[in-house]
């Protein structure tokens, strides 16, 4: 088995999507997935499958389009993927962790959007795209930010969601420990 993350685009953010964590966790056991866990109220569900992730992915996205009646935009991580991401932090000598991010990516964007989105580098913010992933060093905090979740997705023409950098620490201690 191995574990899987699925983080959850746009669940419970500014009153719309909403959704209950234990009717989620009941979304995932109706699909066959083991020790399904959630972690706080912005769709972060961990589980266990024999799946690949694309059969997965599609199962999460089809159902929940099924039981809540919208499309709910799901990227899937395995929790080796999340440990090395965690690892590859290019901000992690920072000591302000609050201010760190990172965007989950539906997948890897094109060089040619990389370099599109290179060209809106500022003093304010830092970021570094790596394959699947941005990582955000926000300068004045997310809410002031000019690379929220849906200017990168715009930029790199990718779907994708953001999580705070405890969030997605907090997650990886969950599943190892």
């Amino acid at each position: 088995m191995t574990i899987y993350i699925a983080f959850l685009r746009g669940i419970n953010v500014g009153g719309k999507k909403i959704i209950k964590m234990e009717k989620l966790k009941d979304i995932f056991k109706s699909l066959y997935f083991q020790n399904v866990k959630t972690y706080i109220q912005s769709g972060n569900v961990i589980f266990d499958s024999t799946e690949e992730s694309a059969d997965i992915l599609y199962k999460i996205e089809t159902e929940l389009e099924n039981v809540l009646g919208y499309k709910v935009t799901s990227i899937i991580r395995t929790a080796d993927e999340l440990e090395e991401i965690i690892k590859q932090n290019p901000f992690s000598a920072s000591e302000d962790v609050e201010k760190q991010y990172v965007t989950f990516l539906h997948r890897e964007p094109t060089v040619e959007a990389g370099d599109r989105l290179m060209s809106y580098k500022n003093d304010v913010d830092d970021f570094c795209v790596t394959h699947r992933e941005v990582f955000l060093l926000c300068g004045k905090g997310y809410g002031k930010t000019k690379f929220s979740n849906h200017f990168l997705e715009s930029k790199l023409d990718v779907l994708a969601t953001t999580r705070n950098w405890k969030t997605v620490n907090k997650i990886l201690n969950m599943i190892r420990n």
